[in-house]
């Protein structure tokens, strides 16, 4: 048999070559999914928040400093709940006061999250624990507008109990720490009060009753104070005119005794020439247009008129 007939069979055996790409790749995609894991389990816990990590829905750990933290992978979840204050709308209700009035109260709070763990426990969600402080601080609210008369609600400072809000805040944190809820309540304010709908009518017509009697007793009062001053003042102007009167007559009774002390002045200078001018002036009074005088030709006075002058 010639050489050439013969076959080397490790010639035609393939190259382990390619079985170490495979054993690279394969290492490769064990460390990417190694560090994919580490990654995806990997959380930041942020200011202002609470990272709950639960383990078959139980809660394992809270976490609340910020930074960087992990979890077990596929078995533990994280969950996030708010550190900060939240604000509560509570729902209005009717009230009935310690004067037998209804009112409609309508209140916020602010509030937080104290214990992650009890909070959860006690009340799953934040949802579920609203609706319980809720129900907490509206028994906390009847309870001590109860107490308060109408205008002591609506005027805190005519009321002698102290601070509303602040009783009501002391009351509903002590039923939460009683019952473990891991929630605190900051804060609780009034946002207005009004009436129930059925009763606004009645009270708006009460009001306009009340007003219109008022405004009455303005005008009685005005008219009462305007026949005052009228009276005061016709009294006054009688007071002045009569004041006048009597210095009118002073006045006249000096001038007419100063004109009669003239006139005898005069009259004892040359009684002839008064004479005379006390007949000419009686001429003006007595003699008109169509007057007829008879008197006899040798009367002074008919003299006189006739031109005939001594």
């Amino acid at each position: 048999m010639s050489d050439e007939n013969i076959v080397d069979l490790n010639e035609r055996r393939p190259s382990d070559e390619w079985r170490k790409y495979v054993k690279l790749i394969a290492v490769a995609i064990i460390l990417i999914t190694i560090l994919a894991t580490i990654i995806s389990n990997l959380f930041i816990v942020e200011q202002g928040e609470y990272k709950v990590v639960r383990q078959f829905g139980e809660v394992v750990r809270v976490v609340d400093e910020p930074g960087l933290s992990y979890k077990l992978p596929f078995i533990q979840s994280v969950t996030t709940l708010p550190k900060y204050q939240m604000i509560y709308d509570i729902p209005p209700a009717e009230i009935n006061t310690l004067d037998k009035k209804r009112m409609l109260a309508d209140h916020y709070a602010l509030w937080r999250i104290e214990d992650p763990q009890l909070m959860i426990s006690n009340a799953a969600t934040i949802e579920r624990a609203e609706a319980i402080m809720g129900e907490i601080i509206f028994s906390a609210i009847r309870a001590e507008l109860g107490q308060l008369n109408f205008d002591e609600i609506i005027n805190e400072e005519k009321s002698s109990r102290g601070s509303f809000n602040e009783m009501v805040r002391e009351r509903v944190n002590e039923a939460l720490e009683r019952s473990n809820y891991g929630i605190i309540l900051t804060d609780v304010r009034m946002k207005r009060t009004d009436l129930p709908e059925e009763n606004e009518e009645a009270v708006y017509r009460r009001m306009i009753s009340e007003r219109q009697s008022t405004a009455q007793d303005y005008l009685s009062q005005g008219d009462a104070e305007a026949n005052r001053i009228k009276a005061n003042t016709d009294r006054e102007v009688q007071e002045i005119v009569a004041t006048a009167t009597a210095d009118a007559r002073v006045i006249e009774g000096e001038g007419e005794e100063e004109a009669a002390s003239i006139y005898n002045d005069a009259f004892g200078r040359d009684p002839d020439f008064y004479q005379l001018y006390r007949t000419l002036q009686s001429y003006e009074q007595t003699i008109g247009e169509e007057t007829v005088i008879v008197l006899p030709a040798d009367s002074p006075y008919a003299r006189i008129l006739m031109g005939y002058i001594d």
